[in-house]
């Protein structure tokens, strides 16, 4: 049996690493603040169904993008506002991610979990910034990361002597657009001590694959979903969307908001039969 840390986030509301499957969720980006608030909303609610727990995510800024045209977000200011007036609202937890040291005070004044994007996952400085604030840090292991990598990176995090962090699978470069799930990535960073969080939307993502922007393959999600939960996964983070087709960016590998439901039943249905 793996012995992970049991993450909180939010006093509380929001755990990973404990004996439900938690869920992450939201919007590739914050778009307006009507949107953001009723998809939250919804999203808690078949959450809340489900005995999930449950935080909300949109990014403020997308800062890697496949070309200097791609859709980044309002920004952090905009953004963080948005976010801010959801959390108020709603009462749910919020996670976003943060590209710079500058960026991360102000963050931490809204998000209840600090999102270090995957590309960033070695960046030393952004890692002890994010685990000085005291709140968990879940860190997106890096496209071109070996899994038992992510253990320097976590080690970064505590040094702060704030060991709240979790790990994110995102996949790993495969090359020509192509990304690549390896299995054996979750019980080796579970073995790490840490609660571990498969994005399914993003592993199934093709990088710069539509030239100026990233293409996806949103067929796969299940199936690769339904692998990593059979493999032994903590949570799951899906960036889900009421029209994908029309979403500013990562349209093309994020869920339809009507299925979520079904694939949320389905990941239940295996935690059981396979946790700890």
């Amino acid at each position: 049996m793996t012995e992970v840390k049991v993450v909180e986030a939010a006093e509380g509301l929001f755990t990973i690493g404990g004996e439900k499957l938690a869920l992450i969720a939201g919007p590739c980006v914050v778009e307006d603040e009507a949107f953001t608030r009723t998809l939250a909303e919804r999203i808690a609610e078949i959450a809340g169904e489900l005995g999930m727990p449950y935080c909300f995510k949109a990014s403020y800024d997308k800062a890697n993008r496949s070309s200097v045209t791609g859709a980044r977000g309002p920004g952090w200011e905009e953004g963080l506002q948005t976010l801010a007036a959801m959390a108020e609202a709603t009462g749910l937890p919020v996670l976003t991610d943060v590209h710079e040291t500058s960026q991360v005070p102000a963050v931490a004044q809204v998000a209840d979990v600090l999102q270090i994007p995957a590309f960033l996952c070695r960046q030393t400085d952004l890692l002890v910034a994010a685990g000085e604030t005291g709140k968990p840090v879940n860190i997106k292991k890096g496209q071109f990361a070996a899994p038992g990598d992510m253990g320097n990176a976590a080690a970064k995090v505590a040094s702060t002597g704030n060991d709240q962090v979790v790990f994110t699978e995102r996949g790993t470069t495969f090359g020509y657009h192509n990304l690549v799930v390896d299995m054996r990535s979750f019980p080796i960073m579970r073995g790490l001590g840490y609660p571990v969080i498969f994005d399914a939307t993003h592993s199934v993502q093709l990088p710069a694959g539509q030239g100026s922007c990233s293409g996806g393959q949103r067929e796969y999600v299940f199936p690769l979903l339904r692998a990593a939960v059979a493999a032994g996964v903590d949570g799951l983070f899906l960036e889900v969307h009421p029209d994908p087709d029309q979403a500013p960016c990562d349209g093309p590998n994020m869920l339809p908001l009507e299925e979520l439901k079904g694939v949320l039943e389905v990941a239940l249905r295996l935690h059981e039969v396979v946790r700890d």
